[in-house]
């Protein structure tokens, strides 16, 4: 039997071990989730927050079908879909471990970080879903609540403009 079929079964019978459980595995996942968005710790820690805290919010109605963390990613995009509508400015990305520790690497950093601040936001939550979080294909057609044949034609789009970005960028 899948554990987290257990530990959300648990939950709903208030066993708060199951909950800390739940969250001691998924947190740091939806935290570098968050982090790639919003770009800021703090924020990141606090839309992460909230995620389990709607996600708990809504156990009671919640019907197991796919991995929780699907619906932890998916509540965790909405948070910061809002995020944007609310904020107008944003630190510069920080995205970790892209290319490495050389000293080229911190140009190619950089360069990542910039490109992909400049992608549409759904081209760029494909990308950060896709390399950063490895999520499948179908699992970010789930996550997104789109069609998996949109998923691949983003993806493939994005690709394709991240390319094109970071080639500029390099020259």
């Amino acid at each position: 039997m899948d554990k987290d079929f257990l530990l959300i079964n648990k939950m709903k019978n208030g066993d708060e071990s199951a909950m800390e459980s739940f969250v001691c595995r998924y947190y740091p996942k939806i935290l570098c989730y968050c982090h790639y968005h919003v770009s800021d710790k703090g924020y990141a820690e606090d839309i992460t927050q909230e995620t389990f805290v709607k996600f708990f919010g809504s156990l009671s109605v919640y019907r197991h079908h796919g991995k929780a963390l699907n619906y932890l990613y998916t509540i965790a995009a909405n948070l910061c879909r809002d995020f944007y509508k609310k904020s107008t400015s944003l630190p510069d990305p920080d995205i970790p471990d892209v290319c490495g520790n050389s000293m080229d690497s911190v140009d190619c950093r950089l360069d990542m970080e910039e490109a992909l601040r400049r992608l549409p936001g759904e081209l760029r939550e494909i990308l950060i879903l896709y390399y950063f979080q490895e999520r499948k294909q179908r699992e970010i057609a789930d996550i997104l609540g789109i069609g998996l044949p949109l998923v691949k034609y983003r993806l493939k789009q994005a690709k394709e403009q991240l390319g094109e970005l970071l080639g500029k960028e390099r020259e």
